[in-house]
């Protein structure tokens, strides 16, 4: 079996042949003039691989040893099940290309009457108090979705709709296209009807993977994207109570108190692609 250790080093290899070549189709796995190096398309690596040498949802022996671990393994729902079920609501998400994909509600399979088959937010089965949580991401044109965290399944289930998650939720979007982008804490990477994200932001086009994190430890909160700081805040404090009276939580009994929460990825009516998905306690 080749390691993506080799892969790099074959991919190097093609790179290097083609320089003094005219190239049309290098990710297609060939050099145009040189035909004698060649790599199948089947196993040339993501591009991440090439960049940090580590494949997705892999971790490094420095994030080991600092103590962060997988929540998705690229192949199982292992560690996950639906809002409200003992299971994954599989009509909804798939597992695709080491990738958890959430389908679209136009490809979600349709019921004899015509509705389509039931859905929800995916949780995890753990539950974080305190930690700082990474994933990547990318969304269709026009996508929304989110993860969300300190959340109560019992406080989610007793308000409607009963397998959608409610907690702090990290917004996901296209901002150019979707209509939540008139409305800054409903753009990507903010803190969703609550704080809007600042100008450091740099979101990367539809169909290319961006990095977010999560920091959340005590009172503290923090969202990052693609290595920039978006916005922080404090729970308990006269701003963040202001913020959360003006929200659409404001009725929702118990929603900012701190917790172990879970972790859960939203379930929109928009396809969206998570993978790399890593945890570690603070």
């Amino acid at each position: 079996m080749m390691t993506y250790g080799k892969i790099v080093l074959a991919c190097a290899s093609v790179l290097t042949a083609c320089a003094s070549h005219k190239c049309s189709d290098i990710a297609g796995s060939r050099c145009i003039g040189n035909t004698t190096d060649r790599i199948p398309r089947s196993i040339m690596p993501d591009p991440r691989v090439i960049e940090m040498g580590v494949a997705p949802n892999s971790l490094t022996a420095d994030e080991q040893r600092a103590g962060w671990r997988l929540l998705f393994d690229g192949k199982t729902f292992d560690g996950w099940r639906g809002v409200g079920y003992d299971s994954v609501p599989s009509a909804h998400w798939k597992i695709e290309n080491g990738t958890i994909r959430k389908l679209a509600d136009g490809q979600v399979p349709r019921l004899p009457d015509g509705q389509p088959a039931a859905g929800g937010d995916l949780m995890t089965r753990d539950t974080f108090p305190d930690f700082e949580l990474s994933w990547e991401w990318k969304i269709s044109r026009a996508g929304n979705s989110g993860v969300k965290y300190n959340v109560s399944e019992e406080i989610s289930m007793a308000n409607a709709p009963n397998h959608a998650a409610l907690g702090f939720e990290y917004q996901m979007l296209d901002d150019s296209l979707h209509e939540d982008n008139k409305v800054p804490s409903h753009r990507a990477g903010a803190l969703y009807d609550l704080i809007p994200s600042n100008g450091t932001r740099v979101l990367k086009p539809v169909g290319e993977w961006n990095t977010s994190k999560i920091v959340f430890r005590g009172n503290h909160g923090e969202h990052w994207l693609n290595g920039n700081k978006l916005l922080e805040f404090e729970l308990g404090t006269p701003r963040m109570d202001l913020l959360l009276a003006r929200s659409k939580y404001r009725d929702i009994k118990g929603f900012a108190e701190k917790r172990a929460g879970h972790i859960v990825l939203q379930d929109h009516v928009d396809e969206v692609y998570f993978r790399s998905i890593k945890i570690r306690s603070l």
